[in-house]
């Protein structure tokens, strides 16, 4: 049995999760119930991010201490989960004890690599980072996410010598010792190695920031966030002596968003190769999903809440939306009427269609029967295996579709309501509702780890030797709420 480890970013929990954050879930639980499925062992993990300056703030503001405020938003990680039916192995939180333990360790093994020095630059809590001079002059001075003005900042931090390990990243990616996947993206960090790495701050000061894991031998310190959410990798494992980590370690793939390319494709390698442990053989980087062709943002308040989309047209199109109408190398964009129509063309009138009508004939026509000898499966699957190697998950829904049409198209040249006036051509009628029948099954089977609930509704209509009739539609129509209408989505 192969080992499979997959792991997404932890989101940050301060805030209301976005399509964006459902959209990674949802990639990695499609590559872990493939896996799953070819009889892989899989360890799938996702969490929170939850210590940093962003939550101390907004805990003080509410009045809260800092672990009921990360407490209280957990919900709102879990709930976006539940909707799209991720079934992760691991959950972590950045402020689970065992997480911190294992940081700490971490530190004390890097530091032949840590220093003492001066900082002085542009901070944005929003980001929980430090801006570079050309970031303040192109945002005039104000973080374009947050809409918050970067804070000049001199302190004295601890430094990881980032600048030490550029070459060794960059021939790491070269060689593809660490895939990264797209090659734009592999490009993009390549080009910013090219550059050159700085050495990073990663500790604040406690009495600037008290949430957070404390500096081993120094607690007047805390580490970094960015430095210590990356570590949760490896501390879920059980780093450094569990069986897990020695098990599992290392990753087979990580998928992460563009926007945090740099910390995983340059940062968390050299930790890891200051570690002098293996990195992740793939990095599968993708894109964002923008609303109404707009960015999502609070200002603008275009967000769109990941769940409502599950809850008006359940969780199979939430998921089929974000991995076949969003590019899987590029940005996507997300309106209510794509939405709709994609439901309509691809759901109602596509896979649902072609379900009602062969379920309908086998009723009529075969009274129901199925029998024992349905049809080998007709097609060869290399297509949709090299599209998922390469996370091409549009690509693979697409070829998966690609059968259902030629199922639709297949009942409109054969036409067995014609042949069943004849009582002589049964067998012929029965020859093509089972080639029908076979063709839905090998759907099913494709479909299984994109669209689960789908896949089950097919197997239970046909997969035994009596058919299973549904009791209404495959899919039920949907009407947008006014409010929606109202806000120019369709």
């Amino acid at each position: 049995m192969t080992k499979y480890y997959i792991t997404t970013t932890i989101p940050y929990v301060n805030g209301e999760l976005h399509l964006g954050h459902a959209m990674e879930f949802v990639e990695a639980d499609i590559l872990a119930r493939y896996h799953r499925g070819l009889g892989d062992e899989v360890l799938f993990s996702v969490g929170t991010d939850e210590n940093g300056e962003k939550n101390f703030e907004k805990a003080k503001e509410l009045g809260k201490s800092p672990q009921d405020y990360v407490d209280s938003m957990l919900p709102n990680v879990l709930n976006v989960q539940k909707a799209y039916g991720i079934v992760p192995d691991r959950f972590i939180r950045t402020t689970d004890e065992a997480h911190q333990k294992r940081v700490q360790i971490i530190w004390a093994q890097l530091k032949p690599y840590i220093y003492k020095s001066q900082y002085v630059g542009y901070y944005c809590v929003g980001c929980e980072e430090y801006k570079t001079e050309t970031d303040f002059k192109e945002n005039n001075g104000i973080c374009p996410d947050h809409n918050r003005k970067y804070e000049m900042r001199k302190e004295e931090n601890y430094f990881f010598k980032l600048s030490s390990f550029t070459d060794k990243v960059k021939a790491a990616i070269e060689s593809e010792e660490m895939r990264v996947v797209p090659d734009t993206k592999k490009n993009e960090i390549l080009s910013l190695l090219n550059s050159g790495l700085e050495d990073l701050s990663v500790s604040r000061p406690k009495e600037k920031l008290s949430w957070g894991v404390p500096v081993p031998d120094d607690p007047s310190h805390t580490i970094y966030i960015w430095f210590e959410a990356l570590m949760n990798y490896i501390t879920l494992l059980g780093y450094p002596e569990n069986e897990d980590f020695k098990k599992f370690w290392p990753a087979d793939v990580q998928v992460v968003g563009k926007g945090v390319l740099r910390q995983h494709a340059a940062i968390w390698p050299a930790i890891l190769m200051a570690l002098d442990l293996p990195l992740p053989k793939e990095l599968f980087v993708h894109g964002y999903v923008s609303v109404n062709g707009k960015k999502m943002s609070k200002s603008l308040g275009n967000s769109v809440d990941p769940v409502a989309i599950v809850n008006l047209f359940g969780q199979d199109m939430g998921r089929y939306f974000l991995t076949a109408q969003i590019p899987s190398y590029g940005d996507g964009d997300f309106t209510w009427a794509k939405l709709l129509t994609a439901y309509n063309n691809d759901f109602i009138n596509g896979i649902g269609n072609v379900i009602q009508r062969t379920s309908m004939m086998i009723d009529k026509y075969l009274g129901g029967q199925i029998g024992e000898e349905v049809p080998e499966p007709r097609h060869d699957h290399t297509s949709y295996r090299e599209a998922l190697k390469d996370y091409r998950f549009d690509r693979a829904l697409e070829w998966t579709f690609s059968i259902v049409d030629g199922v639709n198209k297949y009942l409109e040249q054969t036409q067995p309501w014609i042949l069943a006036k004849d009582p002589a051509n049964k067998e012929h009628v029965a020859e093509i509702l089972l080639t029908c029948v076979a063709d839905l099954r090998e759907v099913a089977g494709l479909l299984a780890p994109f669209m689960p609930q789908t896949s089950e509704m097919i197997n239970s209509v046909f997969g035994g030797s009596v058919l299973n009739k549904l009791s209404g539609p495959a899919f039920a129509r949907v009407e947008l709420p006014g409010d929606l209408t109202a806000q120019g989505a369709v």
